[in-house]
């Protein structure tokens, strides 16, 4: 894969993210893909990774958005490293929190989605 065609993924796929779009979100990841939650918790297969995902998209945590703060990309391995600050509400207050995505991708499909995060408690576990 060349180092254009993994940045133009991987700002699509954030893109799917600020858009609110669950779909296009999940037609990238391949149907054994998995995401590593940051608070631990790991989703394998694409029905796992929506159900992980629906809280966020049907706004359980009020308007989410992705602020890109820096990337990094080895095309040869066609893996990403994006950071991040998410903003969003909690308990109506908006607050923020940094944290950092590794995607690795094969082909066009998205197959392992690992986050981490810089708060003092998971904000998504139940």
């Amino acid at each position: 894969m060349d180092r254009a065609h993994l940045l133009d993924l991987t700002h699509r796929f954030l893109e799917a993210f600020n858009r609110n779009d669950l779909d296009a979100v999940m037609a990238f990841f391949a149907d054994d893909g998995v995401y590593d939650e940051f608070n631990g918790r790991r989703n394998t297969g694409k029905a796992a990774i929506r159900a992980a995902f629906e809280p966020q998209f049907t706004g359980a945590y009020g308007e989410m958005k992705f602020l890109d703060e820096d990337l990094f990309a080895d095309a040869e391995t066609g893996k990403v490293m994006t950071s991040w600050r998410c903003t969003l509400s909690v308990k109506g207050a908006p607050t923020s929190w940094r944290g950092l995505d590794l995607l690795h991708f094969k082909g066009d499909k998205l197959v392992r989605k690992l986050t981490y995060a810089k708060t003092k408690a998971p904000l998504f576990q139940s």
